[in-house]
């Protein structure tokens, strides 16, 4: 069952969130510069027809791609535990579910935003994205429990 989040919680986690995307983003990077560096390598090799491969450079690539692939999970599943949802990395767009008059819907935030101001419906995703108003605030709720 989802998390609902009340404009307040949600605006409490923005700092968390915004270290969770620091660290997706920066094991991503790492991940494929790892990557970009074993195909280099293979590509040498088919080039000159074959040789005994680096396996030192090879190992450290290796276990680099490995160590950011371990951070890129466990920073997810960090991020997911929260009850947040990240939409797009590159953008850092994340939404956090709530309910309006009674339905799901989703406060709407994007990385470099100082607050959220936004939320849409879950079908109209970020094109749909409205300003949160007065009838929104007043109207929105999260869950009891938290």
């Amino acid at each position: 069952m989802p998390r609902f989040f009340t404009l307040l919680e949600a605006e409490g986690l923005l700092p968390q969130i915004q270290r969770y995307l620091k660290r997706l983003s920066d094991a991503r990077e790492r991940h494929q510069d790892a990557d970009r560096g074993i195909t280099a390598i293979h590509h040498r090799i088919a080039i000159a027809g074959g040789m005994i491969p680096p396996r030192n450079q090879l190992l450290e690539w290796k276990t680099q791609k490995e160590a950011a692939a371990r951070a890129l999970k466990e920073t997810l599943d960090a991020f997911q535990e929260t009850g947040c949802q990240l939409k797009d990395l590159d953008l850092g767009l994340v939404d956090f579910p709530t309910l309006y008059r009674g339905r799901e819907v989703y406060l709407c935030w994007k990385l470099g935003e100082p607050d959220i101001a936004y939320w849409h419906q879950v079908e109209d995703g970020y094109p749909g994205r409205r300003p949160i108003d007065s009838e929104f605030l007043s109207n929105h709720r999260g869950d009891e429990k938290h």
